[in-house]
C-alpha cells in the first residue's frame, strides 16, 4: 500500500527530529538542527515537547509519549528567565498541546497542568476592561497592573477561544468560558463599524476597545481569529449561533474584498487571500499570498460545511488549489513565505497577458518579497482538511510532493531547518531554526493525510490553530 509507506516515511523523518531533540534540546523551547543547540523562545517551557505530545501518541509512539508526560509533569510555569511571556503563542502551543494529549489519554497529570497553566492565562483577561495584553507580564499580574494594549495584533485577543472553551469544558469551571465570550462580545457589537465592515482590522485598541485601523487580511497577525469562528459554533455543537453569524459576515467581506483570482496560463482555476487596505473609504487589495494565509482553505471548507454553504466548500478548494500551485511553481517545489501576484478583475477566468509576466519568476507572480520557507503547515494543513472532505486522491500525491520537497530542501544532519529562498535551483542554504510547529503541525498534518479518516476524525475532533485536536462533546 502506497498510502501505508508514505506514512511511514513522514512517521521516520519525525522520529529522526524527536531523537535529536531528545539527545541535544531535552525540555528546552526549541532544537537547533544545524548545530545540535537548543534554544528557549517561549520561557524555558519545554515548547517543543508540549507542542509534540499529542503527536506522539497519534503516531503511536507510547513510550516516548509517557517519558515526554513525566517531563511535563515537572514544568513550573513561574520559573522563567523572561519577565513576561507571549500569551498568545503559549495558549496555542503549551495550553493546546496540554488539552489535546489530554484528550487523547485521559492521563490526569496533563489535565492538572493545563489547569496550570490555564489559571495563569486567565489571570491575563484581569484587566480594567477585561481585554488580555499581547504580553503577560508576571510582576505587573502579581500586583493587578495588566492593562490590555492600544496597539495590538487582532489574532491575540480573539484567538484564546478554542482553548479555553474546552478547558471550561473538561473542568466543568465555567470562568475560562465566561473570559472568552466578553472579548468574542466586544468583538461582535463593533464587526459591522469598522472601515471594512465584517472583517476587523490587524491591529486593533483592545484598551479603548477601538477598531478604527484601515488594513484588513486573513494572514499573519489576524489569521486564527477567524479560523477560530466556525470551529468554536463547531466545539461549542452549535450551541452559540453568535459565531456563525461572525463567521458568515466575515467570509462574505473577505470574498469580496480580501480573495483574488490570480492571472495564470491556461485559466487555471484557484484563488488566493489576499490584503486589503481602506482609505476614504475606498477598498484597495493588495494582490499578496502569505503562506500564513495557506489556512483559509480548510476555513472556508469547514464553514461551507458546517453552515451548508457549498460555495464556501469551493472557494475552499480553490484556495487550497492557490497554494499547491504555489508550490509546484518554484524550482524547490516549496512555496514562499510572501510573494505577489497579478489579480484578476473578478473571481472568474481572465486572460494570461504573457507580456507582463516576470521573466525570472514561475508564470504568474510578480514578485517575492520573502523567499524563506520555515517549515510551515498551513497549505498541507487545507490540503488534509480537503482530502478528508472529498477523497480526492491527487491531493495525497500533492502532499507527497511537497514533503519530498520540503524533505529535500530542509534536511540536515539531525533535523530540519527553515531554509532562505525557495526561488533557487540547487539546494537552499539552511537558518539553525526549526520551531515546535514542524513536529506539532506540518509533521502531523502529513501523517494523518496518509492515515485512515478515522484516525484523529473531523467528525470528533476541532483542531485548534497549532493543530491540537480538541474532543467535541458528544
Amino acid at each position: 500500500m502506497q498510502r501505508i509507506s508514505r506514512q511511514q516515511a513522514v512517521l521516520n523523518v519525525f522520529k529522526k527530529c524527536w531523537q535529536s531533540y531528545k539527545t541535544y534540546a531535552w525540555l528546552k523551547d526549541e532544537l537547533q538542527p544545524i548545530s545540535a543547540k537548543s534554544k528557549n523562545t517561549f520561557g524555558g517551557w519545554a515548547a517543543t515537547l508540549v507542542d509534540s505530545l499529542d503527536a506522539l501518541w497519534i503516531m503511536g509512539l507510547k513510550d516516548d509519549f509517557y517519558e515526554a508526560v513525566e517531563a511535563a509533569a515537572g514544568i513550573d510555569w513561574e520559573m522563567t528567565p523572561d519577565a513576561s511571556c507571549n500569551m498568545f503563542e503559549v495558549n496555542i502551543r503549551h495550553l493546546g498541546g496540554l488539552l489535546a494529549a489530554f484528550d487523547l489519554s485521559q492521563e490526569p497529570v496533563l489535565l492538572a497542568k493545563a489547569v496550570e497553566l490555564g489559571d495563569m492565562l486567565h489571570a491575563g483577561f484581569d484587566t480594567p476592561n477585561h481585554m488580555p495584553p499581547f504580553w503577560f507580564d508576571f510582576e505587573k499580574a502579581k500586583n493587578g497592573q495588566l492593562v490590555a494594549d492600544d496597539h495590538q495584533i487582532s489574532a491575540a485577543i480573539g484567538s484564546f477561544t478554542l482553548e479555553f472553551t474546552r478547558l471550561s469544558q473538561i473542568t466543568g469551571n465555567p470562568k475560562y468560558y465566561d473570559a472568552i465570550a466578553r472579548v468574542t462580545s466586544v468583538l461582535i457589537e463593533h464587526q459591522a463599524s469598522t472601515q471594512l465592515p465584517g472583517m476587523w482590522p490587524t491591529f486593533v485598541n483592545a484598551r479603548n476597545q477601538t477598531f478604527l485601523e484601515n488594513s484588513f487580511t486573513l494572514g499573519a497577525l489576524a489569521d486564527s481569529l477567524y479560523e477560530y469562528l466556525p470551529k468554536m459554533y463547531y466545539l461549542l455543537g452549535g450551541l452559540e449561533q453568535a459565531y456563525e453569524k461572525a463567521y458568515r459576515d466575515s467570509m462574505a467581506t473577505a470574498i469580496e474584498h480580501l480573495l483574488f483570482r490570480p492571472m495564470l496560463p491556461n485559466n487555471i482555476n484557484v484563488l488566493v487571500a489576499g490584503s486589503a487596505t481602506v482609505v476614504a473609504g475606498e477598498s484597495t487589495l493588495n494582490p499578496e499570498g502569505q503562506h500564513l494565509s495557506c489556512f483559509t482553505g480548510g476555513m472556508f471548507i469547514l464553514g461551507g460545511k458546517l453552515f451548508s454553504l457549498p460555495e464556501h466548500v469551493e472557494i475552499g478548494a480553490r484556495l487550497t488549489q492557490g497554494c499547491i500551485y504555489a508550490y509546484n511553481a518554484f524550482s524547490t517545489g516549496i512555496m514562499p513565505e510572501i510573494f505577489q501576484m497579478r489579480p484578476c478583475p473578478s473571481l472568474e477566468a481572465c486572460e494570461w497577458d504573457g507580456d507582463r509576466a516576470s521573466e525570472i519568476l514561475p508564470e504568474g507572480f510578480s514578485s517575492v518579497s520573502d523567499r524563506s520557507y520555515r517549515l510551515r503547515p498551513e497549505a498541507l494543513e487545507s490540503a488534509f482538511i480537503l482530502y478528508r472532505t472529498t477523497g480526492d486522491t491527487e491531493l495525497l500525491d500533492a502532499a507527497w510532493r511537497m514533503f519530498e520537497s520540503i524533505q529535500a530542501a530542509t534536511e540536515t544532519e539531525y533535523a530540519n531547518a527553515a531554509i532562505d529562498d525557495v526561488t533557487i535551483t540547487g539546494k537552499p542554504s539552511q537558518r539553525d531554526s526549526m520551531e515546535s510547529f514542524w513536529f506539532a503541525e506540518t509533521l502531523k498534518y502529513l501523517y494523518l493525510i496518509f492515515s485512515p479518516p478515522d484516525l484523529i476524525s473531523l467528525d470528533d475532533y476541532v483542531l485548534n490553530t497549532e493543530a491540537h485536536p480538541l474532543k467535541r462533546p458528544k
